[in-house]
């Protein structure tokens, strides 16, 4: 019976790619153990042994550690301030943006990205990237199809605009699909793109160790262009800021300087 930390970390990243040692372990261990009593196994050598046999304990274990939670416009004062103040001053620089959503999960914050450049007419130098580590809620966000729920807090004119009723989902729009490329990524461990005018981290960083969400910040501000601006989640706050290069100028939005 083996309950070494380090042993599951180690055959885990070997199984998924996934590497826990960037995460909290305190938070992260609370939550492998809680998934373990709901599958009745109490320790990590037979729980390592069930997710490489049972896919649907996998999967379903991938989505309780990868926390896959997203919605359209989510606080919605904080797009108003992108729309309004961060945006305008990009375009004053470029014409054209490059914009890439980071831990993009089901999608709904790349095609708000999307909806928010087709009604104030913001031209784009290339689709909008939005990538995440989980290839299946990157298959869902491809589809573009959401339930009831997910849309509720859309604006009703732009349910009716860019949403076509199915049932009881709602499929987006092609033309607004096609304004969006996901792709797979694992921040952590790959390179990143460079000369972003606008990179979106919201909600991703809430388990890393301070260590990985430092050398993270620096890479998203490696991969900004001069002045182009990095949004981050409500609950985030980039401590040290100045020393990566870049400064707060609004809640949640830092420019490089």
């Amino acid at each position: 019976m083996n309950n070494d930390w380090d042993f599951f970390i180690t055959r885990f990243e070997a199984l998924s790619k996934i590497d826990l040692k960037s995460y909290k372990r305190p938070q992260m261990e609370r939550r492998i153990n809680s998934f373990m009593r709901s599958v009745n196994i109490d320790n990590y050598d037979s729980f390592i042994n069930l997710l490489n046999i049972n896919k649907e304990v996998y999967r379903k274990f991938l989505d309780h550690i990868t926390i896959n939670v997203s919605e359209f416009f989510r606080n919605s004062n904080h797009w108003e301030i992108l729309e309004k103040q961060i945006i305008p001053e990009l375009l004053k620089d470029n014409k054209t943006l490059k914009i890439w959503s980071a831990g993009c999960s089901t999608g709904e914050e790349a095609y708000s990205l999307a909806i928010m450049c087709s009604e104030r007419h913001i031209s784009l130098s290339e689709p909008i990237l939005a990538t995440d580590i989980d290839n299946e809620v990157l298959e869902k966000a491809d589809m573009g199809i959401y339930s009831e729920k997910a849309v509720q807090s859309m604006p009703p004119a732009y349910l009716k605009k860019y949403f076509k009723a199915e049932g009881n989902y709602y499929q987006i729009n092609n033309n607004i699909k096609q304004m969006v490329r996901f792709q797979q990524q694992d921040l952590l461990k790959d390179n990143f793109g460079r000369g972003f005018d606008l990179i979106l981290c919201r909600n991703v960083v809430i388990y890393f160790t301070e260590e990985s969400k430092q050398k993270l910040y620096q890479k998203f501000c490696d991969a900004l262009r001069p002045r182009g601006v990095l949004f981050i989640g409500s609950t985030e706050q980039i401590f040290q800021s100045r020393e990566l290069g870049l400064q707060s100028i609004a809640t949640f939005f830092y420019q490089k300087t």
